[in-house]
């Protein structure tokens, strides 16, 4: 067997463990919550040793944010969001309204994905210094991702530009993960609402853009 074939099978194995672990680790961070998991769990759950989790996550944390990581993308290639062949569909659509109802459909589907992982990661972030750290970046990221969204919408000529800062930092706080886990806590949206919600919410900020105040 070539060199090149005994390379191919290990990292589709090492491809394989990952998936296996990620799931068993995404099942009990969810049934149990973080502090009941541990990460023995993970590998008897996986069927895998317990030294090939601890080998590949140093920490619980670190296992955490991958399964948040692969939640959040749909897969488990290590590409950002806003690299995505489907995020750059929702900035460029030829209409405002195409792109805020594929933006929605984006970010209705990643809560969809995430939504019970959040609430885990939520209840770590008291404990746990470098998920707290992670979670505040991903805030940062979330808002400069969805602010540049209405930014390039003005950019591109299909909403005003007046008031285009005010409206890009509220549609951004809109999008944010808290804002779904508080509309399905108190509101008990379904994603399906959550999605119609933020296409309504959306079009009603870029609609009236010159007349909301900056």
């Amino acid at each position: 067997m070539s060199e090149d074939v005994n390379r191919d099978l290990r990292a589709a194995r090492r491809a394989d463990t990952e998936v296996r672990i990620i799931e068993a680790a995404t099942a009990l961070f969810v049934e149990r919550g973080y502090v009941a998991t541990t990460l023995a769990d993970v590998a008897r759950h996986a069927g895998v040793g317990a030294r090939t989790v601890y080998v590949r996550f140093d920490s619980k944390a670190a296992l955490l944010q991958r399964c948040l990581d692969v939640a959040i993308a749909g897969d488990y290639h290590r590409v950002a969001v806003p690299d995505r062949d489907w995020f750059q569909k929702a900035m460029n659509a030829p209409t405002a309204q195409e792109r805020i109802r594929r933006m929605a459909g984006i970010s209705a589907q990643l809560m969809g994905r995430t939504g019970a992982l959040l609430q885990v990661a939520h209840q770590a972030e008291a404990i746990e210094p470098e998920i707290a750290e992670r979670a505040q970046a991903a805030r940062a990221q979330t808002h400069q991702a969805i602010a540049g969204f209405f930014r390039k919408l003005a950019a591109d000529g299909l909403i005003s530009s007046e008031n285009v800062d005010w409206v890009a930092d509220t549609g951004a706080i809109l999008g944010q993960a808290e804002t779904y886990l508080l509309l399905a806590k108190t509101m008990e949206k379904t994603i399906e609402q959550y999605e119609s919600w933020l296409v309504e919410t959306w079009t009603r900020l870029t609609q009236n853009l010159a007349d909301l105040g900056g």
